[in-house]
């Protein structure tokens, strides 16, 4: 695990974003969290009531020599809608942002590239997804860690919430489809 490194995304609700990497190749760790606002530990009440500027993101800690940076973007592009501007579905607010969080200059110019192949190859549209923290002339943005119940929410309770069972599992066939060859084994 030394040589393990992370990326931070924001693709709506957490909970969605976290089921589809946990199932990805390469990725040792997916912990959901809130990202670029401005209030100190936010709790999630906050973050949803849509004040504190926090998006619901994830960070996850993955293994380049198993999936690159470029390959973790295309998934989070291709398994979210990136088109639509602070909203997924019917969740609504800045909360819910495309996002990207890089954490130093080469995550930064790789986000970059991966927007553009992703509006490359869906011609007529165009991704909103913000590139934030270093691309503002900032350190990164402060990461919170969502609160213990929103961990692996999906493997838990999200399996009975009507809420991520219309959610989820068409944001996992859509991973099964366009990245077949990125599943863990045992998740085609």
């Amino acid at each position: 695990m030394a040589n393990n490194e992370q990326a931070i995304v924001a693709g709506g609700c957490f909970w969605c974003t976290e089921a589809v990497f946990r199932d990805v190749i390469g990725v040792e760790t997916v912990e959901s969290g809130y990202i670029g606002g401005t209030v100190p530990n936010p709790t999630y009440k906050q973050v949803c009531g849509g004040e504190t500027g926090h998006a619901e993101a994830i960070r996850l800690t993955y293994d380049p020599e198993a999936i690159s940076l470029a390959e973790i973007y295309d998934v989070f592009l291709g398994t979210h809608d990136p088109t639509q501007l602070n909203r997924q579905g019917n969740d609504v607010g800045t909360q819910y942002r495309s996002a990207i969080f890089p954490l130093d200059d080469a995550q930064n110019a790789q986000a970059k590239a991966a927007i553009a192949r992703w509006n490359a190859e869906h011609e007529g549209q165009q991704a909103v997804t913000t590139i934030e923290g270093l691309s503002q002339g900032r350190q990164t943005a402060d990461w919170y860690p969502a609160e213990d119940y929103h961990q692996e929410y999906w493997e838990g309770e999200g399996q009975r919430n009507p809420y991520c069972l219309a959610v989820i599992p068409p944001k996992l066939m859509k991973l099964r489809k366009s990245f077949a060859a990125k599943l863990k084994d045992g998740k085609a």
